[in-house]
């Protein structure tokens, strides 16, 4: 395992944000305070990986907090749980690092924050947090890791490992089944067996949360390389039948469940619909009620939806964009949700070894300059009644026959086109 120093320098190197957060660290010492940095980067680090962020645990209090860095430069959004965002300087780049005073939690009646917050010392703060790989602190001072919940040895383990009771971590904020799932994948870890009891027992607790946050939780997942490894413990642990029943039926199959985990493995970029009407496929006939039902109960922007539905409805005929009229293919590529719908078709067509030429026009001509993939129509509404024809529903039946005709080829200026209309009224 490679050593946190090596890993947290090399990025201090290269990351504004870690440079911020050292900053930060020092700052508070100075001041006479307690300051580590806290969570996932320390997690990050010891697996040898760049930190996506970095998070600051101390002992001084919000309040202190505001007063050592000022108003102007602190966010009080989280102040009530302990919490204060110190911003850095946007011109280098630097995103806003949370730092948290030490602290205990009270009861969380919500299932989702707690009720009450006691400040005290880092190893209780360690106590409250929800798995020992997420419960270790790092000096930076000292280059030294602070471990009192055996988190490092955990990692040493490869496993993931609940602090305290699981069934209370889980109680306390039933998202961290997810999360349990997307950690096991994404660091390829096992879930031990404790905690894994646990994850079976309170399954379908999980829509308790929000589906705001159950989405949140599942767009991290399924963007992550390891989607696959996800899915299956998704299915293994049960979480699919609470959060896409419809989904974690056709998964019942094994090889349904394999092709699936292919076709996730082969995407490219982030488009999370297009993710999502890859699930949704796995249903068959009833993959349009299946991507309705995750839709409803993610409570997805109308924008993933829309994305979702694209790709889901038009995917298909990319993988025949080669035998298709242009005036067919182009409305394709030019509508607002193309990107997803490119994805999917893209990793259907890698996943199932599909001939590539299809995608490779598609490719192609996504590359085209706008006016070329998209020019204007040669004739509009105006245009009609210009030439004496009233206006009624049978305009947009006329302009889009005008509109195919140009895409392909058959029409290339106005005249032409109108004349063409006269010649189609004779």
């Amino acid at each position: 395992m490679n050593d946190i120093v090596q890993s947290i320098e090399l990025a201090i190197a290269t990351d504004p944000n870690a440079v911020l957060a050292l900053e930060i660290i020092q700052r508070l010492r100075s001041e006479g305070h307690l300051a580590y940095l806290a969570g996932g980067c320390v997690r990050d680090g010891l697996l040898g990986l760049t930190p996506k962020d970095y998070d600051v645990a101390t002992d001084a209090h919000p309040e202190r907090i505001r007063s050592i860095f000022g108003h102007r430069r602190t966010l009080p959004i989280g102040a009530a749980f302990g919490v204060i965002n110190v911003l850095g300087k946007k011109r280098a780049g630097q995103a806003p690092v949370e730092v948290a005073t030490f602290r205990s939690d009270g009861p969380y009646t919500d299932g989702r924050r707690p009720d009450t917050v006691c400040y005290s010392t880092p190893a209780e703060d360690a106590q409250r947090r929800d798995f020992t790989i997420n419960g270790l602190f790092y000096d930076p001072t000292e280059h030294q890791v602070i471990d009192f919940i055996g988190g490092r040895q955990d990692l040493e383990g490869r496993r993931i490992r609940a602090i305290g009771d699981p069934h209370a971590r889980f109680q306390e904020d039933r998202l961290r089944l997810l999360r349990a799932v997307r950690f096991a994948a994404s660091y390829g870890l096992e879930i031990e067996p404790v905690t894994w009891d646990a994850v079976l027992v309170h399954a379908a607790e999980v829509t308790v949360c929000s589906g705001e946050r159950i989405a949140a939780e599942m767009r991290r997942l399924l963007r992550d390389p390891a989607a696959g490894e996800g899915l299956a413990l998704l299915y293994d642990s049960r979480l699919s039948a609470a959060i896409m029943p419809r989904v974690d039926a056709a998964l019942a199959d094994a090889a349904t469940l394999r092709e699936l985990q292919l076709r996730l493995a082969n995407f490219e970029g982030t488009s999370f619909g297009a993710r999502l009407a890859a699930l949704a496929l796995c249903c068959d006939s009833s993959a349009t009620e299946a991507l309705e039902e995750i839709v409803t109960g993610w409570k997805l922007s109308t924008a993933e939806a829309e994305a979702a539905r694209a790709a889901l409805r038009d995917h298909a005929e990319l993988l025949g964009a080669d035998q298709l009229p242009w005036s067919r293919l182009q409305p394709l590529l030019v509508q607002r949700h193309a990107p997803a719908v490119v994805a999917l078709a893209t990793a259907i067509a890698r996943a199932d070894r599909h001939d590539d030429a299809p995608l490779a026009l598609v490719r192609e001509r996504m590359a085209w300059p706008p006016e070329q993939l998209n020019p204007p129509p040669l004739l509009s509404g105006e245009d009609l009644k210009r030439i004496g024809m009233r206006p009624g529903p049978e305009f947009r039946v006329i302009l889009q026959r005008v509109r195919d005709a140009q895409l392909d080829g058959e029409l290339t200026t106005g005249e032409q086109a109108e004349q063409w209309l006269k010649g189609q009224r004779d």
